[in-house]
């Protein structure tokens, strides 16, 4: 008899889950989208416990933001077996560098990730990099990472290159 994972999946807002207004015509943080991601993955092994901490474009966040998402990914890795966080990709490493000053090495892996286009939009990223994460954070070490784009990178020294659109490791610092 295999015991499921828990894993706690913090929802922070981001591109991920923005959805178009009609009215403004604007994509927009408004309604969350993650449930519908979910539901269309096969979770077998996996029981997800869902945190919606805020539903914010990631250059709204604030430092108080950001020391709220270290914090609760703090709490919830001492009792689950992994944290995910869906967050914006603008700010995204500065999280990532928040959650290992705070928590040095957490008690299980955290695993970060994001969309560089909206889940409602046809080609979107999102729910392969859900995927990716929800793998990541069963298989990596304990630490701070971002998976995204067919890539896991270890925090601290992660930084979003924009010309490219992923996130890649910082020039000069070593994993």
């Amino acid at each position: 008899m295999s015991t499921k994972k828990r894993i706690a999946l913090i929802s922070t807002g981001g591109t991920f889950e923005k959805t178009y207004d009609e009215l403004a015509g604007v994509l927009d943080n408004r309604a969350g989208v993650l449930d519908i991601v979910l539901a269309s993955l096969n979770l077998q092994g996996v029981e997800i416990v869902r945190i919606p901490l805020m539903n914010k474009d990631s250059l709204q966040m604030t430092p108080q933001d950001h020391d709220l998402i270290a914090r609760t990914a703090g709490s919830m890795a001492e009792t689950h077996d992994g944290v995910i966080i869906v967050h914006g990709t603008d700010r995204l490493a500065v999280t990532g560098e928040r959650l290992c000053t705070l928590l040095t090495v957490p008690a299980v892996p955290i695993v970060l990730t994001g969309a560089m286009r909206p889940y409602v939009m046809r080609n979107s990223d999102a729910p392969q990099n859900l995927t990716e994460a929800l793998l990541a954070v069963q298989v990596m070490p304990r630490g701070v990472y971002v998976a995204m784009h067919n890539q896991v990178l270890q925090f601290p020294g992660i930084v979003k290159d924009k010309d490219r659109g992923t996130f890649v490791r910082a020039e000069g610092i070593a994993p």
